[in-house]
């Protein structure tokens, strides 16, 4: 067991710690910016939505024949 920390040894065992430091680092790193990227969207969707029902109930509180009007500027014609 000596003979593997004698030497030269030591060298290739701190060196192969460094690389798994770095290999943790990294998909620690990778992980959390999934993780916030993720977080973001959902916060991105849910503002989204209230627009929606924003819009969805200013319509549902007009007389038919206004929200068709309303609506009719933004259909392809």
């Amino acid at each position: 067991m000596s003979a593997l920390f004698s030497g030269g040894s030591s060298f290739f065992i701190a060196l192969g710690g460094l690389l798994i430091a770095v290999i943790v680092a990294f998909s620690r790193g990778r992980l959390s910016g999934a993780r916030a990227e993720r977080t973001q969207h959902a916060e991105a969707e849910i503002k989204a939505r209230d627009i929606a029902d924003e819009v969805q109930n200013d319509i549902g509180a007009m007389p038919s024949d206004t929200a068709r009007k309303e609506l009719g500027r933004w259909v392809r014609k």
